[in-house]
């Protein structure tokens, strides 16, 4: 059951932005022992994503995989990548990088939404707060 919904609201609309931001919440929850399931939008977007997580900081180390099924899903690695997560698929945190409302989120204990300034995601963000308010879960914006 989900105890809470993060909002990060940024002022910029650079994709590679948000993507930095969500590997910085990634890194913050990996050294605290949790797991994380990353949702993106594309398989371009996964392997982008892939990267950035072994380059976006020089001093970090966080081991991941690109989960394409929940048979591919290693249990052993802590960080996974998903394009629609799983009925198998929970860890204690959802980081959402999708326009969409992510698949099975209640099962994650904090999902982190990650919005950009772009007029369309910040639209579509809007419309997954009022999901996630209608669900009854406490919801948090930082900006």
């Amino acid at each position: 059951m989900t105890e809470r919904v993060d909002f990060y609201v940024l002022k910029s609309t650079v994709a590679q932005q948000r993507w930095a931001f969500a590997c910085r919440l990634t890194e913050i929850a990996y050294l605290k022992e949790l797991s994380v399931d990353i949702i993106i939008e594309t398989e371009a977007d996964a392997h982008t994503l892939d990267d950035l997580l072994w380059t976006f900081n020089d001093d970090s180390f966080i081991p991941h995989q690109i989960a394409r099924d929940a048979q591919a899903r290693d249990p052993a690695t802590k960080v996974h990548l998903w394009l629609e997560p799983t009925a198998a698929s929970c860890a204690d945190l959802l980081v959402n990088l999708s326009p969409r409302l992510p698949a099975h989120w209640e099962r994650y204990a904090r999902v982190a939404e990650v919005i950009d300034a772009d007029e369309e995601r910040r639209r579509l963000g809007r419309e997954r707060f009022k999901a996630y308010r209608e669900s009854k879960v406490e919801l948090q914006t930082h900006g």
